[in-house]
């Protein structure tokens, strides 16, 4: 299907006004098309960003992350993820964070959606003994901060808006035990994107078995600095 303008959905009243995502390829919307940008600068109707993705340092090397998105924007992915969610050693889920690893970042169309987009991220984490609860089992808060990587920067990056903000809400279903040794597959999809509440829907698998772990819904929302 040719490919489309963004839909207008993803601004509410507030919002600051954002450049359009362009993709290299005009003949369809599919997997192959990359999504880029240039370098991002959030609307300056906004006093300060929360977190600013293109002001962090790079972390890790992008390149082997799969997925249609621009090389530069896995590597802000990359750069939120381990300087706004791993932190640094003293910071509570250091060692898990710097265990995961992204291997799909991607966004597409929605057919069904009147062209509004969605971003999806898809990471991997073997669990260690450090994640474990006192059952040798995955510990839920453990699962409860891999969840909350979500793909909301990417979208935003892509859509030149803000997605980096703080949760808001959780709710998470645990389905199965995760012990030891077991390889997760966190994947991450949008779901909305408005003027400060964002959300996304999480699913975590056993790669090895094909169980689902949990799932999950969140709400994040862009934070009044004035209070921070």
């Amino acid at each position: 299907m040719p490919s489309r303008a963004p839909s207008p959905v993803y601004a509410s009243a507030a919002s600051p006004a954002y450049e359009p995502y362009t993709s290299r390829s005009s003949s369809s919307s599919s997997v192959s098309d990359t999504y880029d940008i240039d370098r991002p600068s959030f609307s300056s109707s906004r006093s300060r960003a929360w977190v600013d993705p293109a002001s962090l340092s790079n972390y890790g090397d992008a390149s082997q992350i799969k997925g249609n998105v621009s090389p530069y924007v896995k590597q802000l992915i990359l750069n939120t993820f381990i300087a706004y969610g791993a932190g640094d050693e003293h910071c509570f889920g250091h060692s898990v964070a710097k265990a995961v690893k992204f291997v799909d970042i991607s966004a597409r169309e929605g057919e069904d959606k009147q062209g509004r987009m969605e971003a999806t991220t898809i990471a991997e984490v073997i669990v260690s003994k450090s994640m474990l609860n006192g059952a040798s089992m995955l510990h839920g808060g453990c699962l409860a901060f891999l969840i909350d990587n979500t793909p909301l920067v990417a979208l935003g990056l892509i859509q030149n808006i803000n997605g980096v903000g703080v949760t808001q809400a959780m709710n998470i279903l645990f389905h199965s035990p995760a012990p030891r040794g077991s390889c997760l597959r966190i994947v991450s999809t949008s779901i909305a994107m408005g003027g400060r509440i964002m959300s996304a829907r999480c699913e975590v698998i056993n790669k090895q078995t094909g169980g689902v772990v949990a799932s999950a819904y969140l709400n994040k929302m862009q934070p009044v600095m004035s209070k921070m």
